[in-house]
């Protein structure tokens, strides 16, 4: 059976805790993300990950392995969410449908995550996936940037998908919640 899992990223604790903001599950285009795949069949699932302000490997890993993943699986993460997806995977013998990565971070100074990103990407990671998409724009911050760089030189032959002017692909930069570019690669 075809299914999606969609993992968010990180926020501050500010933002986690006030109720100003949605959780993060249900911000930005992830709720619409989720509303297309299930009209197109593709039961999707889009956990909360708790305490996301503070990444921890083990729990963020709990999260997505109580959802059943196989070769019918669709995984996408975003920014926090895809580089825990490429650990994840680099660290688990199982192979899936698609890899989307939106503006995906590695935390490449490890200034913010301790050790939430010390892995090494698997060299046949490319063989994790049937494909493997990256979607970034050319106004995302600096670290995201140097983040897609490593990532494009560890997993040859990754479809790399350039936006401009989107930023980190947050409703505040986007100005939108739809995404029916990143709906297009999962569809297709």
């Amino acid at each position: 059976m075809k299914n999606a899992i969609i993992i968010h990223g990180t926020c501050d604790k500010d933002e986690y805790y006030n109720d100003k903001y949605p959780s993060l599950s249900n911000s930005h285009w992830l709720p619409w993300l989720q509303k297309q795949l299930l009209i197109n069949d593709i039961i999707t699932q889009t956990p909360e990950i708790p305490e996301a302000y503070s990444p921890d490997y083990k729990k963020w890993s709990q999260e997505l392995e109580r959802f059943d993943i196989n070769e019918e699986t669709i995984l996408i993460g975003h920014s926090c969410g895809g580089g825990f997806l490429i650990r994840w995977l680099s660290e688990n013998n199982i192979k899936i449908k698609k890899l989307i990565l939106v503006a995906p971070w590695l935390d490449p100074e490890k200034e913010n995550t301790q050790s939430f990103f010390d892995f090494e990407i698997d060299k046949n990671f490319k063989d994790k996936a049937n494909e493997i998409h990256l979607l970034i724009s050319n106004d995302d911050e600096d670290d995201v940037l140097k983040s897609v760089e490593i990532i494009k030189n560890e997993i040859p032959n990754i479809s790399y998908h350039e936006f401009s002017n989107l930023g980190h692909f947050t409703y505040g930069h986007m100005k939108t919640d739809k995404f029916p570019e990143l709906l297009e690669y999962i569809l297709k």
